[in-house]
């Protein structure tokens, strides 16, 4: 069985697969079509799986997204460590454009968050030594690539953003009122 949790960004979920455990540690099925189907969410074929590691706490990778036609949805879960792992709606038009939610993702919670495309990614790592792996719906397209600026949107990341661990891209990206968002939202 697995628990499927509605966030307040409707298409945003927090998916928890159930975890059997005994002496030895545990056993969980962390992706399972015909169990998420049975509980009535159906996600987009995944064509690709990432696995990101980052060595110190603080280490914010984000926010980023792909654009049409190469835009992408993800399933997120962290395989050690902990971290915030944040969506925020990119899409025009949405009634919760420019909105976001977090979840704590962990290797002792096993949560994991379905992001679907037209929505921005970010996470900030909360231990040293944290994994994340995630599944995507359409292959990395360099063209497609772009990140807005994650001090810029409001999110509380809770720490001091000046002491965020960055990447180049990352620290140069644009402000989420300078962003021409490529995605449009559809109600229907």
């Amino acid at each position: 069985m697995v628990q499927i949790d509605s966030t307040r960004l409707p298409g945003v979920l927090v998916i928890t697969p159930r975890r059997f455990g005994d002496a030895r540690g545990f056993f969980s099925e962390t992706w399972n079509r015909k169990a998420l189907e049975g509980a009535g969410v159906t996600l987009p074929e995944f064509v690709q799986d990432n696995h990101s590691f980052s060595t110190a706490k603080g280490t914010l990778r984000g926010l980023h997204y792909q654009s049409p036609p190469h835009a992408q949805g993800k399933l997120v879960r962290c395989g050690r460590g902990s971290l915030l792992d944040v969506a925020v709606d990119g899409r025009k038009g949405s009634p919760t454009y420019g909105q976001w939610v977090a979840e704590e993702l962990s290797y002792e919670n096993g949560r994991q968050l379905w992001i679907p495309a037209g929505f921005l990614h970010g996470f900030v790592t909360l231990e040293p030594d944290t994994e994340i792996i995630y599944k995507c719906t359409d292959h990395y397209a360099p063209d497609c690539d772009g990140a807005v600026r994650f001090d810029t949107v409001g999110i509380d990341w809770g720490f001091d953003a000046e002491t965020a661990v960055l990447s180049e891209k990352d620290a140069a990206a644009v402000s989420f009122a300078e962003w021409q968002s490529p995605f449009e939202w559809n109600d229907g």
